[in-house]
């Protein structure tokens, strides 16, 4: 087994490393001058299990052509197997047609790694789980709600007056499995997206008044309707609003809404590398995926059961 990393998340490549006790193997992903994307494998691969660690997160088309290159690079080495793995995949949010004469961006993107020579593909918390079926090699959706209630349990007080709330509907099935590992009530924000970014909360569906809310949802972009939806749980009577949130894309003006929002605490997962700018935030923390990658990884080196993590 080989773990190769690309450029977008370095640091959760080097702890599943640490994890597996496996360095990382050497190889160079660089630019030319007019910014093409230039790959090299400085190690020997030939029929080697080879796992490529690369979030397609910003900038997502540099990420995405990254890893088609070294997945490239990797068939032509005569890798035995390559897996992409994928702590966050970009694009995900575009998997259905929403008007007339736009794309399915999703369905692209799976083909585009399905036809660089990619065997299989690991991904967490995929934004829409029909997205697996966009692919046409096996494909493992790795679900952070084991790991979130367990840092859920060590931060708060797991009793009757918590309770998680999805921020829409489409989030529903993902925050009532975190409810129901915690034993804890589920509530749900109704809201009405009038464009991309933008939402209004219509009603609250659940008991919240005098509760402490924890919001949960697989994706914050822009955190407007993150912060929207705490708003609207404090005004209606919650007595205090959290988030945990498996990708923080949080782009644009993010940072600056949670730092003036009711928010008391954002948590993310390292899914995406962060920046100075929500690192130093101090309503943002961040934990980390390392482990659970890293023992799907090792499961998936052994041929043994990857369903198995999410007991």
């Amino acid at each position: 087994m080989k773990l190769l990393a690309g450029n977008s998340n370095k640091t959760l490549a080097a702890a599943i490393g640490d994890y597996l006790d496996a360095p990382l193997t050497k190889a160079q992903v660089r630019r030319f001058a007019d910014n093409e994307v230039f790959a090299t494998i400085d190690e020997n691969v030939r029929g080697e299990d080879v796992f490529v660690i690369q979030s397609t997160s910003y900038p997502a088309n540099d990420n995405l052509m990254e890893l088609l290159i070294v997945i490239d690079a990797l068939k032509r080495a005569s890798a035995r197997r390559i897996t992409a793995v994928m702590p966050y995949f970009g694009y995900a949010r575009q998997d259905r047609k929403t008007g007339g004469r736009t794309p399915i961006s999703a369905k692209l993107v799976a083909n585009l790694i399905t036809r660089a020579g990619a065997d299989r593909v690991l991904t967490l918390d995929l934004h829409a789980g029909q997205i697996q079926g966009f692919f046409d090699i096996p494909t493992d959706n790795l679900l952070p709600s084991l790991l979130l209630a367990s840092d859920i349990r060590a931060q708060y007080n797991v009793a009757p007056d918590l309770i998680i709330v999805s921020p829409d509907i489409g989030g529903v099935v993902r925050a009532r499995a975190l409810a129901k590992r915690l034993d804890i009530d589920l509530a749900i924000v109704d809201k009405r997206r009038s464009g991309p970014g933008e939402s209004e909360v219509m009603n609250i569906i659940g008991e919240v008044e005098g509760r402490r809310c924890i919001l949960y949802d697989d994706i914050v972009d822009s955190a407007g309707t993150l912060c929207n939806a705490a708003k609207a749980l404090v005004d209606q009577g919650a007595q205090q609003v959290s988030a945990y949130i498996s990708h923080g894309v949080l782009s644009g003006p993010a940072v600056e809404r949670i730092n003036a929002s009711v928010l008391t605490e954002v948590v993310i997962t390292d899914s995406i590398e962060a920046p100075d700018r929500v690192s130093g935030c101090g309503r943002i923390r961040q934990i980390s995926v390392a482990p659970l990658i890293g023992e799907a990884i090792r499961r998936i080196a052994n041929e043994e059961s990857v369903s198995k993590l999410f007991d």
